[in-house]
């Protein structure tokens, strides 16, 4: 291979995987998100630029920082940013960069963090801090955020500006709060987790169905959430991210193609993350203070027990969803209940409740609403209603290996 193209390729890997940890780092230099966002675009064009003619650096990331807190400090210099922004920005560098190839990974975890924190602080409105830390975190696009609310990418745009802006004239703080403060927001950053671990489970916008960087991340963050402040909650949600995450081999197969769970070959699921996820669900369960979390994981912990969808104890998930209902009485919960009694009982009346479910029109424009009522017709050998279905989440699937797996199933009723 070309080693100028060989070295494109590497940085646009270092971009995939560390871009998010050296913005977190560069905000905190910077005490200014739109600066250390254009800063971390002009560190990588350097690298492009200069590591071709004098090598790549020892660390990168610590070359990256380094590049970019300069890069961001002249252009605060340049709009005449206050004083005390660049005084700070300067005072941390001496303070913390003596040696430019320095890489403290603990640093990194904490201003990650730090991120979180801030992007979920009292003073921002809910939506604002989801819709800014999915931003900022995770490096989603402004669409996919938009997707994801169901509003216009312009609204969108419009409310990830203000709560920047609002962070800024209220200065809020860039910190981990202190232990006092951490229970009161640790609903809204577990809420942050996981969505930015939804999007690494099911990508809403990528070729592939998992976008595996997204869902590592995700678990690490929570590893040091669980470490910071061991709440039944952040334990709960740390077991149902590795459950999930101990199927994820068998969710595709070669071709990126979705696998269904009945069809998994459970050899490949991750025993080790199935035995830590279940010993911290009843580590959660036996604290008595657990919500929805904790449930899900619950849930996910009796699906790895069994050997097969038919083994599985679907007496014990309908209970466990009736638990999830009374805390969490959302039509997906709903939905995903439904689907769990066609399993205990019959397709028929896992189907009657799907159907009134859409019939309510709150799920109207939900693909696994319709790719489940269209599974349950097929299974009652109602083909014209299936086919109706299946092509209505067609029509709202945004992947390609979704897309695929719906046309086979078309193709197959149509056959």
């Amino acid at each position: 291979m070309d080693p100028t193209r060989a070295l494109s390729e590497q940085v646009a890997d270092l971009y995939r995987d560390e871009s998010r940890r050296v913005l977190a780092t560069l905000i905190r230099l910077l005490g200014d998100f739109d600066t250390a966002e254009e800063a971390l675009q002009e560190a990588f064009q350097a690298a492009l630029e200069q590591w071709p003619r004098d090598g790549v650096p020892r660390s990168p990331r610590a070359w990256l920082v380094s590049v970019g807190r300069f890069k961001g400090i002249d252009a605060l210099r340049r709009r005449g940013r206050d004083g005390v922004m660049l005084d700070a920005a300067a005072r941390d560098y001496s303070e913390r960069s003596a040696d430019p190839e320095a890489s403290d990974d603990e640093t990194i975890q904490d201003d990650q963090l730090r991120l979180i924190f801030t992007c979920c602080h009292p003073l921002l409105p809910q939506d604002a801090r989801i819709a800014l830390a999915l931003r900022e975190v995770c490096g989603l696009t402004t669409e996919e955020i938009a997707r994801a609310f169901l509003v216009a990418p312009q609204a969108m745009k419009r409310r990830i500006s203000r709560a920047k802006e609002r962070i800024r004239a209220e200065r809020i703080p860039y910190e981990i709060p202190s232990r006092t403060e951490l229970g009161k927001r640790l609903e809204t950053v577990l809420q942050v987790v996981y969505l930015v671990y939804n999007e690494g489970y099911v990508a809403t916008a990528e070729e592939a169905l998992v976008r595996r960087d997204i869902a590592e991340e995700a678990l690490s963050l929570c590893r040091f959430l669980v470490d910071l402040l061991p709440e039944p909650e952040a334990i709960g949600l740390l077991a149902l991210i590795l459950l999930h995450e101990s199927r994820r081999t068998a969710r595709t197969d070669a071709d990126g193609d979705v696998v269904p769970l009945e069809q998994q070959d459970r050899l490949l699921w991750d025993r080790e993350r199935i035995r830590e996820g279940v010993s911290l669900v009843v580590r959660a369960l036996q604290s008595g203070r657990f919500g929805s979390y904790t449930l899900q994981a619950a849930i996910a912990a009796v699906h790895a027990a069994a050997a097969s969808v038919e083994a599985t104890d679907w007496v014990q998930i309908v209970r466990l969803y009736d638990m999830l209902l009374e805390r969490a009485p959302t039509p997906v919960v709903e939905l995903n209940r439904g689907i769990a009694v066609a399993m205990r009982d019959r397709p028929e009346a896992g189907l009657v409740l799907v159907d009134a479910l859409l019939d309510r029109g709150e799920l109207a424009d939900y693909l696994p609403a319709h790719a489940a009522r269209a599974d349950l017709n097929r299974r009652l050998g109602r083909s014209t209603e299936a086919m109706r279905s299946y092509r209505r989440a067609l029509e709202l699937a945004r992947q390609e290996p979704e897309r695929r797996y719906l046309r086979r199933w078309i193709a197959e009723i149509s056959g």
